[in-house]
Order: structure tokens, then C-alpha cells, then sequence
């Protein structure tokens, strides 16, 4: 019988509420953790503290305002964030030295780095992308306008997806982008397909299928979408949504009648060993794991106590980390993540994520 599941709590949280989490390319417990409080936290996410703590936190590395995402390099010693400072920062997370890559017109909302293609590419509101090679500081970055603000990206082997405002999504093809940074050209490559997102509202979250064959992505109203990038017509036929992370409330004064409770889905993850499967978490402080092939839900998460911000799946897929800090459901005008903001990390059961009717 396979061992249980288990879930723990990492000491020393960040101060404020998590914007991103993302776990080392070649190590299951090396976990970076980017915070509103102005710093990137590293973390070592197993051993034990004689105090009975989990984890532990190996180094912080400061920023000049708070920071919005952060992605590993090439390795587990390479880490790169973007901020409301504007720039796109290089971390060595050995020596702690820190160097700009570039500059953006506003805060730079996204960054991603492929390791197929040794590509940086950062989203800004100022409504463009930033596409860098950082193995070779002599090359200028390429800029790329987009026609919206963006908001979410990802990136498969082989494309990079940005979901914009107005419902806007434009896909990449990575090779393009390689070859526009080693040969500049006078106009900037263009998006390899240009489509409307499936859900109505603003997009929060997308992530790539490990597979090449699709995405998802989630709105601020309840939903899901799910797509492929083949341009098909038996393709596009397949792509679909769904609700998720709502939950039924009673109405006031009686009556036996409920109403529908809508939260954002704040995050997504594609699990990288099992690739239909991939978990999502909202601002009703759930997660859940779904499987996208056969459009089911394959299970839900106890309850945390706040909002869960963001996910992220270990390399080898064998660990989930999840951010949790208070939302702004609530309208919280004097909004403060501090003492309530908790980093989980979820040991995941051998077919934990194993979609139905894949047994080994």
C-alpha cells in the first residue's frame, strides 16, 4: 500500500502575501518564494528543526519594491524577479548578487525562463515584453509591444503565452524569439497565434501543459479554461471551461435559498510527470487537482484558512507548494498579509495525481 499523503507548514514565512512560488529544475526541495514585503525568500523544504519546525529558510534577497514573480534560471543557483520597481533582475542565489537585465516603462508583471531555448522573457504594464538571453549579457534585449496589459504568461518547450487585457491572448514560438535576439530586425517578431480568451472576465493565471499541447488558463470570476494550441478545427473543437472555487451561501432572512459565491482563481499548475493533470487554487482558500484530458475533478483540498495565491509543482511532481494569504475578497482597505501569510508543501500520494485509468 502506498505510503499517506502528507501536508506541512515551512518555518519563516514571508511578511506579506506570496505573488509567486517556484521550485528548483533539479532539486524537489529548493523553493523561491516572492513577496509583497519586498523580497525573494529561498527555501530548503525538508529536514526538521529541533523545534519541530519544517523546513528552513536559507537566505532572503531584498528588493527596492515589492516583487511581483520569480522563475529559476538554468539551475537550482540562478533566479530571476520582476517588480514594481520596473526591473528585471538576475539573482545569484549562492552569492546573493544582484543585476539588472533591464529596465521596463512600469512594473513588470511576469517572468519566464525556458531552459529549452536559455530564453528570459519578461511581461511589463507598459505593454510589452522583454526577451533576454542572460548566458549572453552582451545581447540587447528585444522588446515586443503587446496591444494590452498583460497579466499572466507561461511557457510550454516550445511557446510562450500572454494573456492580456480586454481578453486578449497571444502565443510565441520560442525559437522565433531566440532568433529575433541573436539577429535583431527592424520590426519585432510577431505572435505565432493571436486569440480571444475563452473566459469572459480578466485572466489571472495561465499555465502550459509539460506536453507541447495546450493550456489553461483562469478568470477573476470562477472559471477555467482549457486549450490547445493546434489550430484545427478537431482542436479547437476540444477546448472547453468550466466553474470552480465557488461555494453555495445561504441567503439572508431564510427562505431555504442559496446563492452562488464567486471567487478568482488565483493560480495553475500543470504537474510535470503526470501532464493532464493540473492544480488550481482560489480565493476560497481551496486546491484542486483536475484532470484535463477527461475534463474531471480529481480531488479537492481541505480547506486553508486564507486565500491561496499561488501553486507550484516540484520538478519530479512529488511536492505541491501552496501560498496562502488573506485575499482581497473581502475589500480589505487596510489590507496586511502579516501573521496570516503560510507557505504549505503537500507530499503528494504515489497516485496522488495520477489521472483515472492511467495505473502503471
Amino acid at each position: 500500500m502506498a505510503p499517506p499523503a502528507t501536508q506541512f507548514e515551512l518555518a519563516q514565512p514571508p511578511n506579506d502575501a506570496i505573488s509567486a512560488l517556484a521550485f528548483a529544475p533539479d532539486s524537489p526541495s529548493r523553493l523561491l518564494a516572492a513577496s509583497w514585503d519586498k523580497n525573494v525568500y529561498l527555501y530548503e523544504t525538508l529536514g526538521n528543526s529541533d523545534d519541530g519546525s519544517h523546513g528552513s529558510l536559507l537566505r532572503t534577497f531584498e528588493h527596492r519594491a515589492p516583487v511581483m514573480d520569480v522563475c529559476f534560471g538554468a539551475d537550482g543557483n540562478e533566479a530571476f524577479s520582476a517588480g514594481l520597481d520596473w526591473q528585471v533582475r538576475r539573482i545569484d542565489l549562492e552569492t546573493g548578487d544582484q543585476t539588472t537585465l533591464s529596465k521596463h516603462g512600469a512594473a513588470v508583471r511576469r517572468v519566464v525562463y525556458s531552459r529549452e531555448h536559455s530564453l528570459l522573457i519578461s511581461a511589463s504594464w507598459d505593454s510589452t515584453l522583454h526577451i533576454h538571453n542572460p548566458s549572453d549579457p552582451s545581447l540587447s534585449p528585444v522588446t515586443v509591444p503587446l496591444p494590452g496589459k498583460p497579466h499572466a504568461m507561461a511557457a510550454s518547450p516550445s511557446k510562450v503565452i500572454v494573456a492580456m487585457t480586454s481578453r486578449l491572448v497571444h502565443i510565441y514560438d520560442l525559437a522565433a524569439l531566440s532568433d529575433a535576439l541573436a539577429s535583431p530586425a527592424a520590426s519585432p517578431p510577431q505572435p505565432w497565434q493571436q486569440r480571444e480568451s475563452s473566459l469572459k472576465f480578466l485572466t489571472r493565471a495561465v499555465a502550459a501543459m509539460p506536453s507541447d499541447a495546450g493550456y489553461a488558463t483562469s478568470s477573476i470570476e470562477g472559471r477555467v479554461a482549457v486549450e490547445w494550441f493546434d489550430a484545427s478545427a478537431e482542436s479547437q473543437a476540444r477546448k472547453y471551461a468550466f466553474k470552480c472555487h465557488r461555494q453555495q451561501q445561504a441567503t439572508e432572512g431564510g427562505g431555504g435559498g442559496s446563492t452562488d459565491v464567486v471567487y478568482p482563481v488565483n493560480a495553475l499548475a500543470f504537474h510535470p510527470v503526470h501532464g493532464s493533470t493540473f492544480a488550481s487554487g482560489g480565493g476560497d482558500a481551496t486546491v484542486a487537482l483536475w484532470d484535463a484530458e477527461a475534463k474531471r475533478r480529481m480531488k479537492v483540498y481541505q480547506k486553508f484558512a486564507d486565500s491561496v495565491a499561488a501553486l507550484a509543482f516540484s520538478a519530479d511532481g512529488r511536492y505541491l507548494a501552496v501560498g496562502v494569504c488573506p485575499g482581497f475578497e473581502t475589500g480589505m482597505e487596510d489590507y496586511s498579509g502579516e501573521g496570516r501569510t503560510k507557505i504549505f508543501i503537500r507530499e503528494l500520494g504515489e497516485n496522488e495525481a495520477l489521472p483515472k485509468g492511467k495505473g502503471k
